[in-house]
């Protein structure tokens, strides 16, 4: 009993050695986790919301465009906060600009 309290008390000893390396190595861990977690998540997530906002801001008149409903249409006029989409015929709607997610002219095929 004597000798396993002896060598319990030795190991503690060593463990608080060891702790202080390895409180180093954990905050090092921490430290890559977000790193890892900024390069693949974050940064992605910031370029597509700088896009995005490329795309609102570099709006004309003639682009095809989707709401975030799923409405297509083709811009009629532009202003500051909202946009004129031409949806069917005569049919126009006042969008906001932040209500447009994309740009489909490319998706549609060319007229022959």
């Amino acid at each position: 009993m004597n000798t396993l309290y002896i060598t319990l008390l030795q190991g503690g000893a060593t463990g608080q050695q060891g702790a202080a390396g390895g409180s180093m190595s954990f905050i090092i861990m921490i430290v890559l986790m977000f790193v890892i977690m900024w390069a693949f998540m974050i940064r992605p997530q910031r370029k597509q919301q700088k896009e995005l906002q490329a795309f609102r801001e570099s709006l004309k008149k003639g682009d095809k465009v989707v709401t975030a409903g799923g409405i297509y249409g083709t811009v009629a006029e532009v202003a500051d906060r909202t946009v004129i989409i031409k949806v069917d015929g005569e049919v126009k709607l006042r969008v906001d600009k932040n209500s447009l997610v994309r740009d489909y002219t490319q998706d549609t095929p060319a007229q022959q």
